[in-house]
């Protein structure tokens, strides 16, 4: 079981509501929290794997008799910043059927006959599943911004429309984890350079993905705006140093299981007899 208290990574990787952003201060490479180096946090990741697949049964189950509670993980951050990989290393270790996982590209032509969260409305997790957002509703207050997609004060209001959304989404049930996956230009650098040097690889590099490089400084500045405008407590941003794989899969994880503990699904009671049951079936029923 997670420990609370001053070892309770929420706390360690929590950006404080109100304050201002700045994510030069903060060090992709850093590790807090963690229960040693690359094998003890692997270990640890494993077994935290086995609790978070007890936990989600439980919600699931606890779904079937009313209980609309359900989580949604929401994964943001630069290319190559590792959120397909958190699905697979993390997520990959639930059971499927209870999970609802939508990685969110360009708008479709559909979608942009909506408002900008109606695609998102329509994938939110279910009572008693487990949501992953591979990318969100911040791609559009994010890349809308960088590449000048709407009108600066359209952008502007969507920060107040993303709080009053999630606001809403933790009044029913819903308990919102964002991370914010920090990942250095150096270390994009690297992992891009990568994809080129493996064909196997090749398939997950864009040429556009240099283009969209070029504008890091101004994707910094957007990714801190949003950070500060939407961060509250009842949807707070962790910003997960994403640098060292091995630390940002261990960490989502115990993100994930500090939250599923807090919510301590129960099995539901049956509503037939056990004792009657299970006569019956020892008599031959």
């Amino acid at each position: 079981m997670a420990k609370k208290g001053a070892k309770d990574l929420r706390e360690l990787l929590r950006l404080p509501p109100g304050e201002p952003v700045d994510l030069a201060a903060y060090d992709t490479r850093a590790t807090p929290g963690a229960p040693g180096g690359k094998r003890a946090a692997r270990e640890d990741t494993a077994r935290t794997g086995k609790q978070l697949a007890v936990l989600q049964e439980r919600l699931w189950a606890a779904s079937t008799a009313e209980d609309r509670r359900r989580v949604l993980l929401v994964l943001q951050g630069m290319d190559t910043s590792g959120k397909g990989g958190t699905v697979k290393h993390v997520i990959g270790q639930l059971n499927p059927s209870g999970c609802r996982i939508r990685a969110f590209k360009a708008p479709t032509e559909e979608e942009r006959q909506h408002d900008f969260l109606w695609r998102v409305r329509a994938a939110l997790p279910r009572p008693g599943e487990i949501g992953i957002f591979d990318r969100s509703h911040y791609e559009d207050v994010l890349i809308a911004r960088v590449r000048h997609l709407a009108r600066p004060a359209e952008i502007g209001s969507r920060y107040g429309l993303i709080n009053d959304f999630e606001r809403r989404l933790a009044e029913d049930g819903v308990t919102v984890v964002k991370c914010f996956l920090h990942i250095s230009s150096e270390e994009q650098r690297r992992r891009l350079l990568r994809r080129l040097d493996r064909p196997d690889k090749h398939w997950k590099f864009d040429a556009g993905d240099l283009d969209e490089r070029a504008l890091w400084p101004a994707y910094q500045e957007a990714y801190q705006l949003a950070l500060e405008r939407c961060a509250a407590p009842y949807a707070p941003w962790y910003v997960v140093p994403a640098d060292l794989k091995w630390y940002r899969n261990w960490a989502i994880s115990r993100l994930l299981l500090e939250h599923l503990e807090e919510l301590d699904p129960r099995y539901p009671e049956g509503d037939f007899d056990v004792a009657e049951c299970r006569e019956r079936l020892l008599r031959g029923a």
